[in-house]
């Protein structure tokens, strides 16, 4: 017969395995949080990578530590920094402003409030860099085919460089002689003029799209990325010849998680480079880029004569104050003040 002492039941209770299911969700980390607010509210993806930066040289300027960790007295000292020591202009320190701002607001829940004496940078009034109507000539002389053609769009229409290049076949209007600007800055839609003068070329960049398109299909593919969520939406639309674009780059992407493969407009950097290249070409001494058509736009149409609504109109502005940058043409040209000097 054994003899000892019994052992005594635990009063405890046996833990049971935790299911997978109650496994806390993990806290996505700030960066990813952060990528996820921008898509949630819409931002454009230069808009999301920008602020994105700024995030990431606050918490270096302030030695890696945590945002939760600092509040206003950082944010007006990062703010100073970039005025003082940096010498940055006023937009700059504005963007880097708003991107503290959708930092704190969105991924913290926390209102900045009264940041106090913020030093802020000088906003400097500079004119836009205008070519002259001889010198666009000259610019656009040194282009040939595709180059030539996006960048008679940004002088003929006051079209941005990536407007010009998201164009799809859908915004072309022939009959109307419109060209429909969709998710321009502030992503808003507004609508241009087309130039007859550009028809003809347009209308064969056209036929050549379609028949990359065309050779897309035959392969299986041919499709291209929608906006939001039309792509759920209206799921034959990506496919569809209406929503292709008018400048689709030269090779497919492939994706390699589901080896999908598709097609994008041209990329930026190959028009940027077309064009300082003819720059260089004709040895004008101006900074001239692509952007610089846009301004000329602008600044011709006003020398013509043209109203300054109308101007704000077809750039998109929402502001015409902004648009009033461009009466310095008010001195020049044709129709400009006479210096009551030349009357004597």
């Amino acid at each position: 017969m054994l003899t000892g002492t019994r052992p005594v039941p635990s009063t405890s209770k046996a833990t049971p395995p935790m299911s997978p299911y109650d496994c806390p969700a993990e806290k996505p980390r700030l960066m990813e949080q952060l990528h996820r607010l921008a898509r949630a509210r819409h931002y454009s993806p230069r808009t999301e990578q920008a602020y994105c930066r700024w995030v990431k040289r606050y918490i270096r300027f302030h030695g890696m530590r945590h945002p939760a960790e600092m509040g206003a007295e950082e944010v007006n000292a990062f703010l100073g920094h970039l005025a003082v020591d940096q010498k940055v202009s006023a937009s700059t320190q504005t963007q880097a402003l708003s991107a503290l701002i959708f930092l704190y607001s969105g991924a913290f829940g926390i209102e900045l409030g009264d940041l106090g004496q913020v030093v802020r940078a000088r906003k400097s009034d500079r004119l836009p860099v205008v070519m002259t109507r001889d010198e666009v000539r000259q610019v656009l002389e040194q282009l040939d085919g595709e180059h030539w053609l996006m960048a008679s769009l940004m002088y003929g229409c006051g079209l941005r460089l990536m407007e010009c290049l998201s164009l799809r076949v859908k915004d072309l209007d022939f009959d109307g002689n419109e060209i429909t600007v969709r998710n321009g800055k502030g992503a808003k839609d507004r609508v241009t003029m087309l130039p007859n003068s550009l028809k003809p070329e347009l209308k064969e960049q056209l036929s050549r799209a379609k028949a990359v398109h065309e050779r897309d299909l035959a392969d299986g593919w041919g499709r291209v990325v929608l906006p939001d969520a039309l792509d759920r939406k209206f799921p034959a639309a990506g496919a569809s010849w209406g929503w292709q674009w008018v400048f689709p780059q030269m090779n497919r992407w492939h994706d390699s998680k589901t080896g999908n493969q598709g097609r994008h407009h041209v990329h930026e950097t190959i028009l940027q480079r077309a064009v300082k290249e003819a720059v260089r070409r004709t040895g004008l001494p101006k900074p001239i880029g692509c952007h610089t058509f846009r301004h000329s736009f602008a600044t011709h149409l006003l020398a013509a004569g043209y109203d300054i609504r109308t101007i704000q109109e077809l750039l998109g502005h929402k502001d015409v104050g902004t648009t009033m940058i461009y009466t310095h043409v008010l001195n020049k040209g044709g129709h400009g003040v006479r210096s009551p000097m030349d009357g004597l």
